[in-house]
């Protein structure tokens, strides 16, 4: 299983102190930590994100294609807890669901070349 470089980084009482001065700062925002699979070759800028209740899954793979700068004849697959969830999903949905007990909810992306 994926550990991510985040929860490494980063122990437990301070995510969770993190999380909660983020949802009490933002309350109508998710706190994201995206991360690239191991064999995915595109790096993210950053791994810490925020973002609104109301969009969808599909929305935020746009995001994070956008952010990673992939290839046009590439396609973005995102896992949580190792599981591709519904792109019209939306997020608080997920995050309800999948949250980590620290409050984040973690994401890994990965590419693969769908036209040759």
């Amino acid at each position: 299983m994926y550990r991510y470089k985040y929860k490494n980084e980063n122990d437990f009482n301070f995510r969770i102190n993190e999380s909660k001065r983020i949802l009490e700062k933002y309350p109508d925002k998710i706190p994201l930590i995206i991360e690239k699979a191991k064999e995915c070759e595109y790096d993210i800028e950053k791994n810490k994100y925020l973002v609104p209740k109301n969009i969808k899954m599909q929305q935020l793979s746009f995001i994070i294609r956008k952010r990673i700068k992939i290839k046009n004849a590439e396609a973005i697959f995102v896992h949580i807890n190792n599981t591709l969830p519904p792109s019209n999903n939306f997020i608080n949905e997920i995050y309800d669901n999948n949250k980590d007990e620290d409050g984040f909810l973690y994401i890994t992306y990965s590419t693969e070349n769908t036209f040759g």
